[in-house]
């Protein structure tokens, strides 16, 4: 009977048809290899110990034209991360904020709102691109450049900000800031699962880290120091560079995604019965009050799961980047299987990359979800 119920109806066909999928799949392995084999590729990943022999223009680690296949590829994915964990972190700060906006009694402000989300969602994701990348390239060079309070300059160059700057930092150093950054993290964790988290307790516990960190670089003789950039003779030096590159797939990730995730949030808002709030205003509270602790914390079971694609959305489409030049994973597979000739294992491990990312997104919010769902049920 658990047998029955395991296959359910017709076992013997499902058996068949599944060896039929195994043979179809051997078949076509075997003709692929064959088929390599007839044009002189040998199959395998062997390609990725051999020195690539091509350089990649941005790197969060370094990197050489010497250096193999796998840490250009290595160097590929650390930037879709980059810009994949960016995007959706400052998507869902201007898509909240934004959703917010558009209940806003302002007549003005929620139709300036409805309008750039009309447009942006309306618009294709490569025309925009485009639209950013033409933009980036026509900012006036770094001597003319646009000067924002003196700490901020856009450029032909690329985007220079203000940043905490760390040198001299060894592997150990690395280590012990991100023992740091996951210690202070649990603890917050820890303290709001019994309810005592408190706006002084995470101030002190900022603090706390900070001093943990400072003396973690100073035992791996390591320096930090907050780096403001500056207009030097023709170019601008210091600070954080963002790419011309970079700046435009960003920038247009983050208005192609905060307009979906407006719509998202101001329907999750709408979803909340308009007897909260009228009983919170009974209690003396002002909008802001209940917006952030009544209506939100209600709306996020209706926004969670729908700003979960939205992520994943994001996440894949950053593989647009190739399209403006930015040099993102698929940039740098495109490129290996081209000096290769290795086009299935590349893609192979194009499809496996993504595929992992976007899991492990998913299983991250699909885990956040279920903490949210929980939130104010009935215990009996």
């Amino acid at each position: 009977m658990r047998l029955g119920k395991w296959w359910g109806p017709r076992p013997l066909t499902q058996l068949g048809l599944l060896f039929a999928a195994i043979g179809l799949l051997w078949w076509f392995s075997s003709n692929t290899v064959d088929t390599m084999a007839k044009a002189g590729i040998n199959p395998g990943f062997d390609f990725l110990s051999r020195s690539a022999n091509f350089e990649i223009g941005e790197a969060m680690v370094s990197y050489s034209s010497a250096d193999p296949y796998a840490r250009a590829i290595l160097v590929g994915l650390l930037n879709t991360i980059k810009v994949a964990v960016l995007g959706c972190v400052l998507a869902t700060t201007l898509g909240v904020a934004l959703g917010v906006a558009r209940l806003s009694g302002n007549l003005l402000l929620a139709g300036l709102v409805r309008w750039y989300v009309e447009i942006v969602r309306n618009t294709p994701l490569l025309l925009q691109l485009f639209f950013w990348s033409a933009l980036t390239k026509a900012l006036p060079p770094p001597r003319n450049a646009i000067a924002v309070a003196n700490s901020a300059f856009l450029s032909n160059r690329g985007i220079f900000v203000p940043g905490l700057l760390v040198e001299n930092i060894n592997t150990i150093g690395w280590l012990a800031l991100l023992a740091v950054a996951t210690a202070a993290i649990g603890a917050i964790l820890l303290l709001r699962r019994a309810g005592l988290l408190r706006a002084g307790t995470v101030g002190l516990m900022l603090v706390g880290a900070i001093f943990a960190a400072a003396v973690a670089l100073y035992i791996t003789s390591a320096s930090a120091r907050f780096d403001v950039p500056a207009l030097g003779g023709f170019n601008i030096r210091g600070g954080y560079n963002l790419s011309p590159e970079f700046a435009a797939l960003l920038v247009g990730l983050v208005v192609k995604f905060s307009a979906a995730i407006t719509e998202i949030v101001r329907a999750g808002i709408e979803s909340v019965d308009r007897g909260q709030w009228e009983a919170a205003r009974s209690l003396g509270l002002h909008n802001g009050q209940i917006m952030r602790l009544i209506v939100l914390p209600q709306a996020l079971r209706v926004i969670t799961p729908l700003i979960t694609s939205s992520y994943l959305d994001l996440t894949k489409d950053s593989s647009l980047a190739v399209a403006i030049g930015y040099p993102d994973l698929v940039n740098v597979i495109n490129t290996t299987a081209n000096t290769t000739g290795q086009a299935l294992e590349a893609l192979a491990i194009l499809i496996g990359v993504y595929l992992t990312l976007n899991l492990s997104v998913s299983a991250l919010m699909n885990q956040y979800n279920r903490r949210v769902a929980m939130r104010g049920t009935v215990q009996r």
